[in-house]
């Protein structure tokens, strides 16, 4: 990292570090910010893409179904900004059980391994949020789970940093550095100011309020490892703690990762050149792009599930194979012990409701295998990944 890169405008200062390097330390938020026709004009057309994803969620019969599918598909796409190469169906694989966890040409085990903990942490944090605020210690929380099984102790779950790390090229070393975050001794001021941030009641539209926490989080580095994935993360829960959706029904890491060169530019060009309205703007573009494409999504496996339950009830079949139409959309991959297991029946049973579902065109066996098979909904899965 260079001392030439940033100007006088930049959000913040540099120090030496051990070694003779140098680190930036952020300023406090919040930025004084410039009001341009630009920015309220993004701004306002985000709020109402926003509102109108709030307002489908609001709509839905039974918006906890649509929950699992969204949380995965951000797992998915927060994990490969980050490099991974597993994609949503080998999730949907390795959560069928052991026995299925590799697809044919799936990713590495520890890549589909990560993604499942992204999972797990925004699951939990979900959850924690009706008993636990958004601060240090949830993040310190979510970072164990997210780390769970992954890279060893040295990457200290649930632990902030005691040590410097860096951002730059894979395997670069700190004179490589793109980036340094500040030392230790400085970080958990700026971890405390920013937990005050994000408490502090403020007049700043809360998208804007969220974009600016999370740069901050991302220019303070305060984990060894997972940084990113935390960073996007706690947007998600973010978004549920302000009241703007009920449910974590956007997938911003979707255009993070579409735009991976200019998420990363525009992030370090705040600290370099205080660039604060580029990067607002950008997030703001996130935003409005993500609501619609999760409106989007979710109308089209609502038209999906109308159709296949519209199928099922003209043939006046059991309330079972309606239900495991719906269990479909949570997870478009099914074992009949998981379709047993759904319905409370017999092993059976079950069988013969799943195998109704691939008469009708609904799923299909994907193994080849007389035994341990696995049913896939392509269609939906299709929606999800498309």
């Amino acid at each position: 990292m260079k001392a030439s890169d940033f100007s006088g405008d930049s959000w913040g200062r540099l120090v030496r570090v051990a070694g003779g390097y140098e680190a930036f330390i952020p300023r406090w938020l919040p930025p004084p910010l410039e009001s341009t026709w630009a920015l309220t004009s993004a701004l306002s057309r985000a709020d109402r893409a926003l509102a109108e994803l709030a307002g489908a969620a609001r709509a839905l019969p039974n918006p906890h179904v649509l929950v699992a599918p969204f949380v995965r598909r951000e797992a998915v796409l927060s994990s490969q900004i980050e490099g991974t190469q597993a994609s949503l169906s080998d999730l949907f694989f390795f959560e069928s059980g052991p026995a299925f966890a590799k697809s044919p040409g799936a990713a590495p085990p520890e890549d589909v391994r990560e993604v499942s903990n992204y999972v797990t942490a925004l699951d939990y944090g979900l959850a924690r949020l009706e008993t636990l605020p958004v601060s240090l210690r949830l993040l310190r929380e979510l970072h164990e789970r997210l780390m769970q099984g992954i890279g060893g102790a040295s990457l200290t779950p649930g632990e902030f940093r005691t040590r410097q790390n860096w951002i730059g090229p894979p395997n670069s070393r700190l004179d490589d550095a793109v980036f340094v975050p500040p030392p230790v001794s400085a970080m958990e001021r700026c971890l405390h100011d920013l937990e005050t941030f994000v408490h502090a009641s403020s007049d700043l539209p809360a998208l804007v309020r969220i974009a600016l926490v999370h740069y901050q989080f991302e220019a303070i580095h305060p984990f060894i490892d997972g940084n990113g994935r935390i960073g996007r993360l706690l947007i998600s829960l973010l978004l549920c703690s302000e009241g703007l959706l009920s449910q974590p029904l956007l997938s911003l890491s979707a255009f993070f990762e579409h735009h991976r060169n200019d998420y990363y530019r525009l992030l370090l060009e705040v600290s370099r050149k205080g660039a604060w309205s580029a990067w607002i703007e950008f997030f703001l573009a996130g935003v409005e792009e993500q609501s619609r494409d999760a409106i989007r999504r979710t109308k089209a496996l609502l038209d999906l599930r109308q159709r296949y339950r519209a199928q099922f009830e003209s043939a006046r079949s059991s309330a079972l194979l309606l239900k495991l139409v719906d269990g479909l959309l949570e997870a478009p991959v099914l074992t009949i012990p998981q379709a047993a297991k759904r319905l409370r029946i017999t092993h059976r049973a079950a069988t013969l409701n799943v195998m109704k579902l691939v008469e009708a065109g609904v799923v299909a066996e994907v193994t080849g295998r007389g035994r341990n098979r696995v049913f896939v909904a392509r269609g939906i899965l299709g929606v999800l990944e498309g």
